[in-house]
């Protein structure tokens, strides 16, 4: 076997090195492999958004890559990582938008595949303050199989170290995907957006769940508004088996809960412009940090730079920052 392939007994031991909370690094390196969504996002800007039934001027729009799968996979490869991206493209005009995006990137599309159907679409509005919502249409998306998946899996676990996935694909499709990773011992990394009630096996499989306050509360049914009511949230998905859970405050920092302590990372104050993409940001630099062998602690602190950075820019791949845009904003803390 050639010195740079890992096997399944190496990526294990990578799994647990590299969420000790030790600070050491792990010596093992791989990919980051991402399951998950892709759509062509149509994003309005405006001073407000508009009241049911009102017609409302806006100032700005913008049509780029998005998905929180894409965006992730995006923010992986620019953090530096291997990154390889799993899903569903339609045969339309939105196409090249999508493949040009990623590619562009560095992100592996070997295993995004074109289906017969139309692209996933994002509507996004952004107001003044840089408050965002969204109505995701799957479309595409949903053209996504085990099959696919498996494929995937078969090229390219042995050289991967970290699967990372969300819920914008079917959330069936989602849990195949993490019982895949489990196997082949990858750690498991799950953003659990949008929030989608899952199967309770599903939860001891999972390494890490990063959910923002939102996701959190729908989630456990525990209103998460501050650390406090963040770590009882993050102590409901350790009862239910998850490894780790590090809930994000949004503009407010983030809190780690491990089994025996907790770990609140301060925000970084920046000036908000569109808040589309910070976590995406967060979970792909987190992903890539792990992948590349950072201990727990800097991944998030780090993770924590890209995803300020990324609200200060319009869209959703376009705020997404290159590696040494974050580290120099690190420096500069």
């Amino acid at each position: 076997m050639p010195d740079n392939v890992m096997t399944g007994s190496s990526l294990c031991q990578s799994k647990i090195g590299a969420l000790m909370a030790s600070g050491v690094q792990s010596p093992d390196r791989g990919a980051v492999l991402v399951v998950g969504s892709v759509t062509a996002d149509v994003t309005t800007f405006s001073s407000r958004l508009p009241e049911p039934g009102e017609t409302f001027l806006g100032d700005a729009f913008t049509l780029v890559l998005g998905g929180k799968g894409a965006n992730q996979a995006v923010a992986a490869g620019r953090a530096g990582a291997d990154a390889r991206f799993v899903g569903c493209v339609g045969t339309d005009l939105f196409q090249d938008l999508v493949t040009s995006g990623l590619r562009d990137a560095g992100v592996d599309i070997t295993h995004l595949r074109a289906v017969d159907d139309q692209t996933g679409i994002a509507h996004i509005r952004v107001d003044a303050a840089g408050e965002n919502d969204i109505v995701m249409v799957p479309l595409a998306n949903a053209h996504l199989s085990k099959e696919q998946i498996d494929t995937a899996f078969d090229d390219f676990a042995a050289t991967s170290a970290v699967m990372l996935t969300q819920l914008e694909i079917p959330f069936t499709l989602t849990m195949h995907a993490i019982r895949r990773a489990n196997e082949r011992g990858l750690t498991v990394i799950l953003d659990p957006a949008p929030a989608h009630e899952l199967d309770d096996s599903i939860w001891p499989l999972i390494d890490l769940v990063v959910p923002n306050e939102t996701e959190a509360t729908l989630l456990t049914g525990i209103k998460v508004t501050d650390a406090a009511s963040a770590e009882t949230a993050g102590r409901w998905f350790l009862d239910r088996g998850v490894k780790r859970a590090l809930i994000t405050l949004a503009g407010a920092g983030s809190l780690l809960v491990e089994p025996d302590s907790t770990e609140f990372f301060e925000p970084h104050k920046v000036d908000v412009v569109d808040t589309t993409a910070a976590g995406d940001a967060f979970a792909g630099y987190l992903a890539a940090g792990l992948a590349e062998g950072a201990d727990l602690r800097s991944a998030i602190e780090r993770a924590g730079a890209a995803g300020a950075l990324a609200v200060t820019k319009r869209g959703a791949s376009p705020s997404l920052p290159e590696a040494a845009e974050v580290d120099a904003f690190r420096t500069s803390r």
